[in-house]
């Protein structure tokens, strides 16, 4: 049941359901034939960020998520997680906690994602207060940085003409301590964004990343391959041209899809695009990618100069550039 704080909050802070859609953020990708599948994406984020904001308590917005479709719940649980994390912040509670140590906690990955669209919405001074205590959790601070790709992802999305056709580089921030990694975590982001915004057609996506500086390029593709294979979008045929578009930077591509198909596993549904997508990408199943996501991870206390994040990244970006220089039998 919504309360009268919670419709206020609502009526100020949630654009329209119509305001998100690629149409009304005046995307080159809008008439895209794929257009109205990603315009679901960020309405489900709507959707779940109203109900967190306008919810009484954990059980009703649960309820709620529930009625999403498998495939869209994920972005759904997005939103809310969103709305808990500006109640917590800006007054008191745990919601954004209790829900990801709970019924949210098979959604872990995408709902980081949420708390970084949160941040879009807070003063910096309060970032620190955005990340909720999930000790025990293995993901744990280490994937934390997919807040900063979803604050990455939200300026692309909201602001395009700065982040994207300006290719502006945000000010760094010590997320986890390390500065000089804030900016790459955000470029996955734009790259995840760009894969939106010109409406999942592939060889678009591929010019308007190609227009940035070549040293972005890499997390850019990364960014790329887990919004093609977690969204979808894309026949196997254009999906197939991704992989030369990347060059160099297809381990990148595959590692990106690597992520986004343990993403899924990890919430109990993998789409039948997400299978195209990871088999087109980096050439494995689904039940393979999850295998060596798993494999290649990084205990969340690991120390050195490289966070934890990015070495699980690295050595996923390592088995594929091993296989690219494999010979062949």
């Amino acid at each position: 049941m919504s309360t009268t704080l919670g419709s206020l909050r609502r009526l100020l802070m949630a654009p329209s359901l119509q305001e998100v859609t690629l149409g009304a953020r005046g995307f080159p990708g809008a008439s895209s034939e794929y257009a109205p599948k990603l315009d679901a994406i960020p309405q489900s984020v709507v959707c779940g960020f109203e109900w967190g904001i306008d919810s009484r308590d954990q059980d009703e917005i649960v309820r709620r998520l529930a009625f999403v479709e498998p495939e869209l719940r994920g972005f759904a649980y997005e939103g809310a997680t969103m709305a808990f994390t500006i109640r917590d912040v800006m007054g008191r509670g745990t919601r954004a906690r209790d829900l990801l140590d709970g019924p949210g906690a098979e959604h872990l990955f995408v709902a980081y994602i949420g708390i970084g669209f949160a941040m879009n919405h807070l003063p910096r001074g309060l970032w620190r207060k955005v990340v909720p205590d999930l000790t025990g959790s293995p993901y744990h601070p280490t994937m934390t940085w997919l807040a900063v790709d979803g604050y990455g992802f939200d300026l692309a999305y909201f602001h395009s003409r700065k982040w994207v056709d300006e290719q502006r580089v945000p000010p760094s921030y010590p997320w986890q301590g390390r500065p000089d990694y804030f900016p790459r975590a955000i470029d996955q982001g734009i790259g995840r964004a760009l894969w939106f915004i010109h409406g999942a057609q592939a060889d678009e996506v591929a010019r308007a990343l190609g227009r940035f500086d070549p040293a972005r390029h890499a997390d850019l593709w990364s960014g790329v391959g887990l919004a093609a294979t977690f969204a979808g979008g894309g026949t196997p045929d254009e999906l197939a041209t991704l992989p030369a578009a990347a060059g160099e930077h297809r381990p990148e591509l595959a590692l990106g899809s690597v992520f986004a198909v343990k993403a899924r596993v990890h919430a109990g549904f993998v789409p039948e695009h997400s299978a195209t997508a990871v088999g087109t990408f980096a050439e494995i199943t689904p039940e393979a990618a999850s295998e060596l996501a798993d494999a290649t991870a990084v205990a969340p206390d690991t120390e050195g100069p490289v966070p934890p994040y990015e070495v699980w990244r690295s050595r996923i970006r390592a088995h594929f550039a091993a296989m690219r220089t494999r010979p062949a039998a």
